[in-house]
């Protein structure tokens, strides 16, 4: 895949880790357009990026997710990389009754697996007239492994990866489409700090390891600690029949 001359979707792109992939990829020549919730903080990063716009917006929402597609496809058709970063994490006690559990199980599911399947069909079209193209599904470390803290959010991004191989196999025959699933561990942004995020790493490495992955068309991106996770489970994985 070509990292420069591109023009790249980036949602969850004011902040953490959407803003360190939006100014590793500004930097190298590319057009950037992020989405985000929040208008202040779109303009804010703005200031942090070159050849760069936003459209705001709730991906979680499909009135929103249907209005920024049509925007891409008016007012920027030469879009031809979506990186699906945007998400949402509640620390969820399930032994907790009063806890409101599966409130904030549809919420993380809402918007980490089910927007993304919606928001990537609605763009597909628009990706599939491009000589090249790309899908990025951020999903993270837990899709390995759970844990008292995180367990909803680890079952959306598990629901993610599995959708993001089904995706990859789906187009495994279009030389022009390509399918990256990213997998971040913890890392030091305002989203993770509830759950020790300062102990994280920076999200300029998350962002630097999807840029050579990038280059080097390499679809799985471990990072940090994942690697070790990845190394072991995905030569298991990838011999079972699909």
């Amino acid at each position: 895949m070509k990292t420069t001359g591109n023009t790249v979707f980036i949602s969850g792109g004011s902040a953490g880790i959407g803003l360190a992939i939006a100014k590793k990829l500004s930097a190298a020549g590319n057009k950037i357009i992020i989405n985000g919730r929040d208008e202040t903080r779109l303009q804010n990063a703005l200031k942090e990026l070159d050849h760069a716009i936003a459209i705001q917006g709730d991906l979680s929402i499909a009135a929103d997710r249907i209005r920024i597609a049509e925007n891409l496809k008016v007012n920027h058709p030469e879009v031809n990389i979506i990186i699906n970063n945007a998400g949402a994490a509640f620390m969820n006690d399930l032994s907790d009754s009063k806890n409101n559990a599966a409130d904030k199980a549809y919420q993380e599911m809402n918007t980490n697996y089910i927007s993304v399947i919606d928001f990537t069909a609605l763009t597909l079209p628009l990706l599939l007239q491009q000589a090249e193209a790309a899908i990025v599904n951020v999903s993270s470390i837990a899709v390995f492994r759970s844990n008292k803290y995180l367990p909803t959010y680890s079952a959306s991004k598990s629901a993610l990866h599995s959708y993001t191989q089904g995706l990859r196999d789906t187009f495994s025959e279009n030389n022009n489409l390509h399918i990256y699933e990213l997998y971040p561990p913890l890392v030091n942004t305002d989203f993770s700090a509830e759950i020790g995020g300062a102990n994280g790493i920076s999200p300029s490495e998350v962002a630097d390891e999807l840029f050579v992955a990038l280059e080097k068309n390499q679809f799985e991106v471990p990072v940090g600690d994942t690697k070790k996770i990845h190394e072991l489970i995905v030569p298991i994985t990838e011999n079972v029949p699909h």
